[in-house]
Parts: structure tokens; sequence; C-alpha cells
């Protein structure tokens, strides 16, 4: 294998850990954050660009990648860090959330899930050997179980079908994974039920042999329930593998994650809130779109360290904003991305000195200084 995970500091007052995952496209420092490309790109961003800001790895998606270009295409150029110019780690997620927010018509059964391109209507289906086939064809590092993600709100009794069905299907892509330059993640799901989840980490530990996912929470659910999901996970998930909850990734969700054992965390929210105006900043969330800005010409925050941060004024990404200058959206993204990413490197700074409940609680009284 061509992956090893080692904890390298355990914080003595808190519990949370930094830690090492090897990989054959470099070493990642966690706890991380990871940017989303879905489509082969991180919106408005170049690779440079995510380099500069301190993107270790990036996420990309199973499901769109699919659809177009065709992971034909991709394999045919080399696989996929060839084909987008990045050339470090890569995680794919196996597209089942995809395939169960963005269809609504889809059919599941033991063999896999009949469902409707979001496209243009035509019928697909992915198996679990499918989804293997298309990760490998792809060449990521990191590649996800095809798993079912139960809708907020699911019945009991819906939720350990689904359960079931995911168990089922890990054991498959299991099997069928036979590239041994990728690391398979199972995906722990039960819906917001605490004994579906303790059962599902039971099922799984034996498939659990480089990472775990957390699937089916941070999906609109309150926080606290989110949290306390994670707070019956932390004791019974391994301890040799690195843990990464999925689609979590505003700030105050990093830093309960990470308290709550969690190693790595994606979300697409840094980039979509930058289209739409809005930024994260050491004191708060700024909205720059609001005429409050309108001759505001300081920086968006001045803690940041970020090329919009050391250039360009709160005012003039307003104008940008509301004239719909694509500049806007990707002064914007470059900013809400490297703050996230600097959180993360002074979480893991934080944990390294055995000062994090410190450092989370300083964060806290800063950042809701603003609304």
């Amino acid at each position: 294998m061509n992956f090893s995970y080692k904890t390298t500091h355990i914080d003595k007052n808190s519990g949370a850990r930094t830690g090492e995952l090897l990989t054959p496209h470099g070493v990642i420092k966690t706890p991380i954050f990871m940017p989303v490309g879905t489509q082969a790109t991180v919106k408005s961003l170049t690779p440079e660009d995510l380099e500069k800001i301190g993107a270790q790895i990036i996420l990309s998606n199973t499901y769109h990648l699919h659809l177009r270009p065709g992971e034909e295409i991709i394999k045919k150029a080399g696989g996929l860090h060839k084909f987008m110019n990045w050339k470090k780690p890569i995680l794919t997620d196996s597209g089942g959330f995809q395939v169960f927010s963005l269809s609504k018509l889809r059919k599941v059964s033991d063999d896999g899930v009949e469902f409707k391109s979001h496209l243009d209507g035509s019928k697909l289906f992915m198996s679990p050997e499918k989804c293997m086939q298309i990760q490998q064809d792809l060449g990521t590092d990191i590649i996800m179980a095809l798993d079912v993600c139960s809708d907020l709100g699911t019945s009991y009794v819906q939720a350990e079908k689904d359960l079931e069905v995911t168990t089922k299907w890990l054991k498959r892509c299991f099997e069928a994974q036979t590239n041994e330059h990728q690391m398979l993640f199972p995906i722990i799901q039960g819906s917001m039920y605490k004994d579906l989840r303790q059962k599902s980490v039971k099922d799984m530990l034996p498939y659990i042999k480089c990472g775990v996912a957390i699937g089916g929470i941070a999906i609109g659910e309150a926080k606290k329930t989110t949290y306390d999901i994670l707070d019956v996970l932390n004791p019974i998930l391994p301890t040799s593998v690195p843990r990464y909850l999925m689609g979590a990734g505003s700030p105050d969700l990093l830093i309960e994650g990470v308290l709550r054992g969690v190693d790595m965390f994606d979300c697409v929210m840094a980039t979509r809130i930058s289209r739409h105006g809005t930024a994260w900043t050491s004191g708060g969330k700024v909205v720059v779109k609001n005429a409050l800005y309108k001759e505001d010409f300081s920086s968006l925050d001045p803690e940041c360290d970020c090329e919009t941060c050391k250039n360009y004024t709160k005012a003039y990404l307003r104008h940008l904003i509301n004239t719909e200058e694509m500049l806007g959206a990707r002064l914007l993204s470059i900013h809400n991305l490297r703050f996230l990413l600097k959180l993360m490197e002074d979480i893991r700074d934080a944990i390294n000195k055995d000062r994090f409940l410190e450092f989370r609680e300083e964060f806290y009284k800063k950042y809701n200084n603003k609304g």
C-alpha cells in the first residue's frame, strides 16, 4: 500500500489530535479542510491559486465527472491529476449524495441505484462495481464507497433499510477495488439515529483499512444534532485511520468537529457564499454587497494574509459583486478558502501546543463580535 497514517500529537487537555496522512501524491497534515472541485475545478480558481493559499488536497465528484466529460476521457488524459493539472492528492466522493439529492426519481435495490440524470433526464444505473470502476479510471488517491444517503427527516425504518443496503454495497465495493494506489473509505450512515450509527460502525469495521467517512449529517439538521452524532462516534471509531466528516465547512463546524475527533472536512460553502457576496472574517461574517460597505475602503479582514485582503477594499469588492463581475466571486473565493485553510493551520498549531481549548474560546469571542 502507498498509504499510511500516524497521529503526531494529542492535545492533553482536549483530546484533539494532529496527524500525517501519506498518499502517492504527498503527505497531508491533519486536521485539514479540502476545497471542493466538483467538476475538476474549484470554481474560478486555478491549481496555482489553490497551492498558493495552502490547499493540501482537493475533492472532486464521481457523479458529475461520470456525466461530463466521462471517466473514459479523463483516463485517456492520464488521470484526473494530469487532466486538471493538480499535483497534490485528490479525493473523489462516490456520487451517492448527488444521486439522492439531485435525482427525484431513483430506485434503490441490492444491485445498485437507478436514477435520472439531472442534465437531460436520461436513465442511468450505478452499482458498487461501477462506482469503483469510475473512480479507478479517474485515478484519484482517496475513493469513497457507494452509499445510500438518507434524506433529512427519514424515518427510523427507512434509515435502517438504507443502512442495510449501504453495508451490502460496501462489501462489493471492497471486493471490486483492485488499484493498490487508491485508498477506499467506507461511509458511516444511519441518519440521526444514534443506535444505527453505532451499528454502522460495528458492521463496517472489517472494511475500515485506510480511513473512514461520516456521511448523512451536516445536511441541514440542527448543529447540536450533528455534534451529538459525532460524540457517539468519536469513542468507537478506530484511531489508527483518519476520519472524514463529509460536507462540513463552516468555521464552527470545523472547530467542533476537530474537538470531536474529525481529521478531514470538505464543503462547497466557501465558494458558494463568495458568489453571493459573503465572506468569513476573523471578526465574523461580512456581507460585502450590503450598502454599509459602499464607501468602506478598508480591507476585508486585516488579520488575513490572502491576496484579496492585501490588495482590495470592501468598497471595491462590493462594486464587483453588485455589477456581477466574475472577479468579485474569484477574489472572495480566494479569501474564504484561505480563511478556512488558515483556520486549520492555526488549529493544528494550537493542538501541537496543547492549547486547542484556549484557541477555540479566543476564536469564538472574536468571531461572534459581528453578525
